[in-house]
């Protein structure tokens, strides 16, 4: 299997847990078939299912992928759930899907039962305020202070004198796990309020003065204010570049790789690889994987 090389911030920032890490680019190689392709390419002859579940956060980038891909297949029914990244990961390890979709590196534990982390795209997660919110940068420091309780004003950190209502994301949530994990803070956050979704999340924060949170980077919209963090905004460049902290991998992850997939399984990972499926990761404000 042919294997993407995968750039250098995404492997410095996940590096540990990530030894069976690939990128999702396979060769059209199904057991049984006697059609080479180049890497991205199906044939158009392809049927079955591909069952997907898992992170809330990656519910955009699921749902454009699989219905690009049926729209492409029609011989192939592609359907996801949305339950969290540690359900979707349990899921696939127990074979009751093909897929599980998870917005964090696979720990260990998860690769040792077998499981293949197929990073699919980047994503930034971004740290949202309430628009009211007067203050445009935090240090990691600071970021870090405020979740662990140590800061509760925003006057501490050049703001007005509010309490800081802190909103993060339900325990097993692949992004919190990811966000804890990049700060250094598991197990030590201070929730006011633990939400069960992204875009749960984005509410909250668009409707609570003096709150903060933490979500994926693609769903940020004008309801809520994202921040700087160290003086770098959270786009695309500046994660391709290494230098905004907070960036983490989408991963689709399978139980062996993916040439030991089902045909229907093998297809939709080649057209993730194709170039119509980078522009549809794209088209959802994702970074795809170089």
């Amino acid at each position: 299997m042919k294997k993407f090389m995968i750039t250098a911030f995404l492997a410095a920032a996940f590096a540990v847990g990530c030894g069976s890490s690939q990128t999702a680019e396979s060769t059209n190689t199904a057991a049984g078939s006697d059609t080479e392709a180049s890497a991205g390419e199906t044939p158009a002859e392809v049927s079955g299912s591909v069952t997907m579940n898992g992170s809330t956060s990656m519910e955009k980038l699921a749902s454009a992928l699989s219905e690009a891909f049926m729209e492409k297949y029609s011989g192939v029914t592609a359907t996801a759930e949305f339950t969290g990244s540690s359900a979707g990961i349990e899921s696939v390890a127990a074979g009751s899907v093909d897929i599980g979709n998870s917005s964090r590196a696979l720990k260990d534990e998860e690769l040792a039962k077998g499981l293949v982390e197929n990073i699919v795209a980047i994503d930034g997660i971004a740290v949202v305020t309430n628009t009211t919110n007067s203050v445009d940068d935090l240090t990691l420091d600071q970021l870090t202070a405020i979740y662990t309780g140590e800061i509760t004003n925003w006057s501490e950190v050049g703001g007005d004198d509010s309490q800081i209502v802190v909103i993060g994301r339900e325990a097993g949530s692949g992004t919190r796990g990811a966000f804890e994990e990049l700060l250094g803070i598991e197990d030590a956050c201070k929730y006011a309020q633990e939400i069960d979704s992204t875009g749960a999340v984005m509410a909250k924060v668009a409707s609570i003065e003096g709150s903060i949170g933490y979500v994926s980077l693609d769903v940020v919209d004008d309801t809520v204010k994202a921040l700087m963090l160290e003086g770098v905004e959270a786009t695309e460049d500046n994660i391709k570049a290494g230098d905004y902290p907070l960036q983490r991998p989408f991963v689709m992850a399978t139980r062996g790789e993916i040439s030991e997939q089902s045909e229907a399984v093998q297809a939709f990972f080649d057209y993730i690889a194709s170039d119509e499926g980078q522009e549809v990761i794209k088209s959802v404000g994702l970074i795809t994987v170089e």
